[in-house]
This record gives C-alpha cells, sequence and structure tokens, in this order.
C-alpha cells in the first residue's frame, strides 16, 4: 500500500525504491485524496501507459461532489464507490469490490497475457 500518489507512481512504474519492478496490479483501489500527488493525476497517469491502462481502478473516495465522479469516470476509474466512514463497513465494502472485481469480473489483457 502506496502513502501518497507519488509512492503510488514509482510503485506502479517500477521507478524509485521500486526500481526495476514492474508488477501490473489486478485491481487499484484510489483514494482522491492522496498526498504529494492526487489520485485524479495517479489514475491519468495510469491511463496514459499501455501496461497500466487496463487494469480495473476503484475510487475509493469520502466526497460524494459530482466534480469528483463525474472527473474520476473521464479519465477511466471503472467505478466510483464513496468510502464508509464506519471502519466495519469500510472493511466490508473492500471484501465486496475485492469479491467482484478479483472473482466474478472477467478482466482484459493485454496482448493475451494473463
Amino acid at each position: 500500500m502506496a502513502e501518497d500518489g507519488s509512492e503510488a507512481l514509482d510503485f506502479l512504474f517500477g521507478r524509485g525504491r521500486y526500481e526495476g519492478r514492474r508488477q501490473v496490479p489486478s485491481l487499484v483501489l484510489l483514494d482522491l485524496k492522496l498526498p504529494v500527488v492526487g489520485g485524479l493525476e495517479v489514475l491519468k497517469q495510469m491511463r496514459e501507459d499501455s501496461v497500466t491502462e487496463l487494469v480495473p481502478v476503484v475510487v475509493l473516495s469520502s466526497s460524494k461532489e459530482q466534480c469528483d465522479v463525474q472527473s474520476s469516470y473521464r479519465l477511466g476509474a471503472n467505478s466510483y464507490v464513496q468510502k464508509p466512514v464506519n471502519f466495519e463497513e469500510f472493511v466490508r465494502a473492500v471484501r465486496q469490490l475485492g469479491t467482484y472485481w478479483l472473482g466474478l469480473n472477467e478482466p482484459a489483457y493485454l496482448n493475451g497475457a494473463r
């Protein structure tokens, strides 16, 4: 788990302390309110890169603002979920997202690679 948007980008693209490591995640849960580099910028850069452009991204945010929802979808988010405030509800929501995106959903693969 990355602590800010800059670290998330380094992790995704194998830079900085993750130099040489480029394992594409099966799913990204993305908060919009990340320090250093915001979540929308992380999403934008993911969609501009041929390796991460098809990775499912679920925006998990406390914001219900339509501008945040619309911006997320315009930049290529696959889903937008308002983050529950209660910790138990948050854990339940993350489990449900994992079940759907990693268990039920049929992922797209680039060049037939898994």
